[in-house]
């Protein structure tokens, strides 16, 4: 005869059997199961955009600041593409690897000092291995250097949107003043499927061959995920697994984020589960582009007040009192300023140089306008020096590429005699002498008589280049060029030299 159970026993004996049957549906896929939460972890973040509506449909921590890691990549190849849509450089450029760069730790793919590769190569190699020695010589090829690079990367985020996002160098080594947020993340996986549909497709790369060998993709969502077709991955011990992913089926689409994985695994699993659960809450009507792409039709440096004294690197917003400009800009002290140049893989240019009657036409300048002094509020200027922006905030605005092949028929000159005009300043000296190169076929007539030129001058420890023609015999001749300018909405203001 059989023996009835205490009711605990009975009780536990059922319980099991039901875990038993759940777990078995489970694993045969008869019931669904929610992921486990990875929140409990510091560094995660989460959220879904529907990439045609731009509703958030998830969301977790998503405006909290995390490390990006090799997400700092997607930024990299953002300005890439942008260099490569307008012309800049080429998918069979070379790109030179300095000794900083190929000092980077891994991953990496190796290039020597001085070797290079295509930007295309360049390229794959950040898709497939988040090659980071790659990354820095596409970064300083673009920007000049890496740092400058970096206030470019800033400022693109910032034009796009990512208000919560500060770069500090083009691979995403740890940098505890480089942070985001997955949100930011999203926004940028957005613009670059909007924005450069015709290299989007890199993404999708699940291997490239490198001379003798094949190289991965780190993505191992791609083939596993029905609709997923890139975007990175990302880790650091400090920030976790990282992945941004865009999926597309039929007319879904929508891009998701996790940030602070424990592990490779279970980043994959938590993606995979939110565009399971997301996926069918997707619209599946768009309405045009999510994310704008700003673009100025003249290039320059547009630094934050707090970053770039007005006196010394003006930029065609800026139309200072024309009297303190002329003085400030023939200062005594400019003369001395270094003309160390930035080193880029672009064509060199050759180095201006200040004459002697140039110099003493400085000090004439100064001396015949004030009694030799200098007022006050022009030497304050002088004397300040950019520097790194305090927060999120007061980040570095748009700082464009440098233009990478020699200019034609371009006339250039050392700092000459005279009146003078400038239309811009730039980082870069090749970005420079494009702008003026630009301006000049836009108003040929005005400057069929004008030496374009560019003077470096060096603040903060970057050195910038103003780009400027000369030629003009007095300052109306001068001033009357600069309003022809402004009428095709060029901005200009007359010098003295």
């Amino acid at each position: 005869m059989r023996q009835a159970l205490p009711g605990k026993v009975l009780k536990s004996a059922i319980s099991i059997k039901s875990f038993m049957v759940f777990t078995l549906a489970a694993a045969i896929g008869l019931v669904s199961v929610a992921p486990v939460s990875a929140a409990k972890d510091s560094r995660y973040a989460a959220i879904v955009i529907d990439a045609n509506t731009g509703e958030t449909l998830h969301s977790s921590s998503a405006d909290s600041r995390r490390y990006p890691a090799s997400l700092t990549k997607m930024m990299t190849l953002y300005l890439t593409f942008e260099a490569l849509s307008k012309g800049r450089i080429q998918k069979d450029s070379k790109v030179v690897f300095s000794k900083n760069a190929a000092a980077e730790p891994p991953t990496k793919i190796g290039v020597k000092a001085g070797g290079s590769i295509s930007v295309e190569s360049a390229i794959l190699s950040l898709i497939t291995r988040s090659a980071n020695d790659a990354s820095t010589a596409l970064g300083e090829m673009i920007g000049g250097s890496e740092e400058n690079f970096a206030r470019m990367m800033t400022a693109k985020a910032r034009s796009l949107g990512m208000k919560g996002t500060v770069f500090r160098n083009a691979n995403g080594l740890p940098n505890t003043a480089q942070f985001t947020t997955a949100r930011d993340m999203a926004k940028l996986g957005i613009a670059l499927r909007e924005h450069f549909p015709q290299y989007y497709s890199y993404f999708s790369t699940r291997s490239f061959a490198f001379g003798r060998q094949r190289i991965a993709n780190h993505n191992r969502l791609l083939g596993r995920i029905k609709g997923v077709d890139g975007i990175k991955t990302g880790y650091t011990r400090a920030s976790g697994f990282n992945l941004v992913s865009s999926v597309q089926d039929g007319n879904r689409r929508i891009v998701a984020v996790v940030l602070g994985g424990t592990s490779g695994a279970s980043r994959d699993n938590q993606m995979a589960q939110l565009i399971k659960t997301y996926m069918p809450q997707a619209s599946r009507r768009g309405g045009g582009d999510l994310i704008a792409k700003t673009d100025t039709p003249m290039p320059a440096v547009t630094v934050a007040k707090a970053q770039l004294p007005k006196r010394n690197a003006p930029t065609p917003d800026m139309r200072p009192e024309a009297d303190l400009i002329e003085v400030a800009e023939a200062s005594q002290d400019e003369a001395a300023e270094s003309v160390e140049e930035v080193v880029a893989a672009a064509v060199p240019a050759p180095k201006p140089t200040i004459t002697a009657a140039a110099q003493q036409k400085i000090a004439m300048a100064s001396t015949e306008r004030f009694g030799g002094k200098i007022p006050f509020q022009i030497r304050k200027a002088k004397d300040r020096a950019p520097s790194e922006p305090a927060g999120v905030e007061q980040a570095y605005a748009e700082q464009p590429a440098p233009a990478v092949q020699a200019l034609d028929q371009m006339k250039t000159a050392s700092v000459p005699s005279g009146w003078a005009i400038q239309v811009a300043s730039s980082p870069s000296d090749g970005e420079a002498r494009a702008i003026l190169d630009k301006t000049a076929k836009k108003v040929p007539t005005v400057l069929a008589d004008a030496s374009a030129y560019t003077v470096p001058f060096e603040k903060g420890g970057v050195t910038y280049f103003r780009a400027r023609f000369a030629g003009f015999d007095s300052k109306d001749s001068a001033w009357n060029a600069c309003n022809a300018l402004k009428k095709k909405k060029i901005a200009c203001y007359a010098i003295a030299q």
